[in-house]
């Protein structure tokens, strides 16, 4: 495997796009088209891992933060019809087998104990405290019963220095894409990473990393948002009112750490559109890739068929919310330099 190429984006800036055109060039895997994989920055997932790990950690924090991830990574694994899920499909049956040797390579301490996280009540503690209820009363509280736990394996612990995290993460995350690679020389992974956690990639990733992180026209991810997704069920979490979806577009960039890492390349989504060419040249370099690879170019990503998706927001109908994201979020819009009069009506959406 020479590269693993991560396209990604703000929530529908056109991320896709990436992954598509990456597709047209020679040896470059890509099975499962867009699927995201979010296995590194899901909800307790391997960054939320580190954090609890390397961060504030201690032994019932550390306990809770191995249990979460190996429920997380289960759930992934284990679930067919969830569309980020069903690892076991998209990834392999070994995932499971990769991911239980990680734990225990990171996990220090095992022994007898628990705390009030194990304690938490369920519905399979409350019926087994339901059934020893009977006896305790019989027996006027001489049958004694072992404690009612949730788990039942003592505390699991971890202590571990970062330098030993990150060296078994990188051992993990490579295990994982060298399995889902199947000796192609190079791997698309849509969403593997975000831009949100790439100040983090240099403690886990070589250089055969490649990202790239797609910005698009603030005014077309609102209009698209609003009057345009939700119709083709499409659903991108972000308020849909043009003075809530500044607030929450401008916090969530400048909730960005920024790196500087040459394992990533930023691009405008409209840059690849209305200057194709220059952009081509560009991410072939940052890439490696030569023209000669080029061998299904338009195939998958045409200009001419996504500038369709460009300047929604010129509709006169629109010009009252156009305006107000044009007051808020003026470091985010793009300098067209041509006008056109789009339709929402012709829009495309790819698979």
């Amino acid at each position: 495997m020479n590269r693993i190429i991560v396209p990604t984006g703000y929530m529908g800036s056109g991320s896709s796009a990436i992954t598509d055109l990456i597709s047209e060039f020679k040896d470059c895997q890509n099975s499962h088209k867009s699927y995201e994989y979010v296995l590194l920055h899901t909800p307790n997932g391997l960054f939320d891992l580190e954090d609890k790990l390397l961060i504030g950690n201690n032994a019932i924090r550390s306990d809770e933060a191995i249990r979460s991830f190996e429920q997380q990574m289960k759930k992934f694994y284990n679930k067919k019809f969830w569309w980020v899920g069903n690892y076991e499909k998209i990834i392999g049956p070994q995932f499971m087998e990769i991911t239980n040797q990680f734990i225990n390579n990171i996990q220090e301490f095992k022994f007898d104990g628990y705390w009030y996280m194990h304690e938490e009540l369920n519905f399979k503690m409350f019926v087994k405290l339901l059934l020893q209820k009977p006896f305790k009363i019989l027996s006027r509280n001489k049958i004694k019963f072992k404690r009612v736990l949730r788990y039942n394996d003592g505390m699991r612990i971890s202590y571990i220095k970062k330098d030993e995290f990150y060296k078994q993460a990188h051992n993990y995350i490579y295990d994982i894409i060298d399995y889902v690679a199947d000796g192609k020389e190079n791997i698309i992974l849509d969403q593997f990473l975000l831009p949100f956690n790439l100040h983090r990639v240099d403690n886990y990733f070589d250089d055969k990393l490649k990202v790239i992180v797609v910005e698009r026209d603030p005014r077309d991810v609102f209009i698209l948002n609003k009057y345009i997704w939700p119709q083709k069920n499409i659903v991108v979490p972000m308020p849909k009112e043009a003075n809530e979806f500044c607030k929450f577009y401008k916090h969530m960039r400048e909730s960005e750490i920024m790196t500087h890492s040459d394992k990533v390349l930023r691009i405008k989504f409209e840059d690849l559109i209305y200057n194709y060419e220059n952009e081509l040249k560009r991410i072939m370099q940052f890439l490696n890739f030569k023209e000669k690879d080029h061998i299904n170019k338009k195939t998958r990503f045409n200009p001419d068929i996504s500038i369709k998706n460009t300047q929604l927001f010129r509709k006169k109908i629109y010009e009252k919310e156009i305006k107000i994201l044009e007051n808020e979020l003026k470091e985010y819009l793009y300098d067209f330099k041509e006008t056109l009069d789009n339709d929402v009506l012709n829009t495309v959406e790819f698979e």
